[in-house]
């Protein structure tokens, strides 16, 4: 899987710790190891994605092992439904946790290599300094710097993406796995925030250019009596500035209690 260059779309090579295209476009990596090829005239705001505290919450977490459950389940259906995957790719890969679990089960069959990218580059620089062993870059969804019809099996977890793009840079036949929220996902935090708290809507399970082989709902119930964990999760939801000083000090007190309702489907980029 290669780098394309995000000024003009050539290949990019690496050449003593920087990545450089024929036209003379060139891109530093980090002492962390990654790279960042989200150029500043295309950024929307001086530090797009998720905000420091938002990621540090989220990595705290995760590593907690509270949502292992939804990583499980989507590395069985990558076994299942990307068999001999090589070139691996998980897009708006965050801090890592997902990206890192799923090649760990998969390299133990086949050797393997996993790009994750994602718009936060303090979330990227957390995945390149913890786990060296994959590669990550700083780049939008919605332009991704890799090469067409180069990944065999790639994962979107709560991540928005474009669809030419999924199109793009799909293999023919490449598996694609996305998680999105179900309806009674955090219910009861919206229950507590909204006279009338609405339900997320359920999945269509179509993408213009795939064929969909598989979805389910993966859901359980959230229960959480450690203030750290409470805290962390709490800042690391969309939620978390809807709720007063005083209701959180209650969760933390009270212990809090919520619905998990994952959306997952599996995607194969259909043959031409």
């Amino acid at each position: 899987m290669q780098y394309l260059c995000p000024l003009c779309s050539s290949p990019l090579s690496l050449v003593d710790r920087t990545w450089g295209c024929a036209n003379s476009h060139k891109f530093d990596m980090a002492k962390e190891g990654y790279v960042n090829l989200l150029p500043v005239q295309k950024k929307n705001s001086k530090e797009p994605g998720d905000n420091q505290q938002m990621m540090l919450s989220r990595r705290e977490f995760l590593n907690a092992g509270h949502y292992q459950h939804l990583s499980d389940r989507v590395n069985e259906l990558a076994k299942e439904y990307a068999k001999g995957a090589i070139q691996l790719l998980d897009i708006g890969c965050g801090e890592g946790y997902y990206s890192h679990r799923l090649y760990q089960t998969l390299s133990q069959d086949k050797a393997c290599t996993l790009q994750g990218i994602d718009i936060s580059k303090s979330a990227i620089r957390y995945a390149a300094k913890r786990y060296p062993e994959l590669r990550f870059c700083v780049a939008s969804a919605y332009e991704m710097p890799i090469e067409t019809e180069s990944v065999d099996l790639a994962i979107r977890i709560y991540a928005p993406s474009k669809v030419e793009e999924l199109q793009r840079v799909m293999t023919q036949g490449g598996v694609l796995i996305t998680v999105s929220p179900g309806p009674y996902h955090h219910f009861a935090l919206k229950q507590q925030i909204y006279a009338e708290p609405r339900l997320h809507p359920e999945s269509v399970a179509k993408i213009d250019g795939f064929e969909c082989l598989h979805q389910e709902r993966l859901r359980s119930q959230l229960e959480l009596k450690n203030s750290e964990h409470i805290a962390h999760f709490l800042e690391m939801t969309p939620y978390a500035w809807k709720f007063s000083s005083e209701q959180k000090q209650q969760f933390t007190q009270n212990g809090l209690l919520c619905e998990l309702d994952f959306q997952i489907e599996v995607h194969r980029k259909s043959v031409d």
